[in-house]
């Protein structure tokens, strides 16, 4: 990976902010400029801080269980799209007859199309009819080997049948969009505030104004991030996007 890229992961999110904070100074100024600073300093303003911090806590924390999860299913999936492939090499190797040949080829298209799902440029339907396909092959496999050696390949393709229902799950469901709602609209009052808030001397105001917001549209965009770790249409594998490595060596080694 180069430098460049390294880079864009680890500040992407600040890239994203970047213009809302330099809006957010400038709104300051003219507040400033104008007399609108009406609210000072108090206990409740700062309660509204904690409760935001406290929301923001919350909310990472659900999403990070979900993330590492994420992290794993990839390397699982690979693993068994390998296992399954070893299998099917064996019996070319054994028997070499034009049902297990048809089955290699067959088998290559859909590691392909898993790798294009990830991207979504296929359908989790149309993956999920290629597994199903699967079972045309092993019933004419049957007459060329053991039982277990089938019900190790119906295992495998049972493994990865829940590895991309798993994803497939993760990746359209968005964690408690109502706690999504609350936390914009508290940072969006946050924010509010420490425009029209009046500290003394105003530079001291200024300072913590962009700091506070940087770091509340820091973290909500950080979980939104997180929240969908399998987002590689727009961007590819960048930013928070689990690595998608151990597929792409098997691939290669195919």
């Amino acid at each position: 990976m180069s430098k460049k890229n390294i880079l864009w992961q680890k500040w992407h999110i600040l890239f994203k902010v970047l213009p809302l904070l330099i809006i957010i100074f400038i709104l300051k100024l003219v507040f400033h400029q104008f007399g609108l600073e009406y609210i000072s300093l108090n206990a409740l303003f700062t309660s509204l801080i904690a409760s935001t911090t406290f929301l923001i806590g919350f909310l990472i924390t659900g999403v990070i269980s979900d993330y590492k999860e994420s992290e794993k299913l990839p390397g699982e999936l690979a693993s068994s799209l390998e296992s399954l492939y070893d299998e099917a090499q064996i019996l070319e190797k054994t028997k070499s007859t034009k049902p297990t040949k048809e089955f290699i080829r067959f088998y290559k298209d859909y590691v392909r199309a898993v790798n294009n799902w990830f991207e979504k440029k296929e359908r989790t339907r149309a993956i999920m009819g290629r597994l199903s396909e699967m079972n045309d092959y092993f019933a004419k496999f049957e007459p060329l080997t053991q039982a277990t050696f089938i019900a190790k390949m119906k295992n495998e393709q049972n493994t990865q049948r829940k590895i991309i229902t798993r994803i497939h799950t993760i990746r359209e469901t968005s964690f408690v969009q109502s706690a999504y709602a609350i936390l914009e609209v508290l940072g969006f009052f946050v924010i509010s505030g420490l425009l029209i808030l009046k500290v003394e001397p105003f530079y001291e105001a200024v300072f913590f104004t962009v700091v506070v917001s940087f770091l509340i549209m820091y973290m909500v965009f950080l979980i939104k991030d997180l929240d969908n770790p399998f987002e590689y249409e727009r961007y590819g594998e960048t930013g928070t996007e689990v690595s998608l490595k151990p597929l792409h060596d098997f691939i290669s080694r195919l």
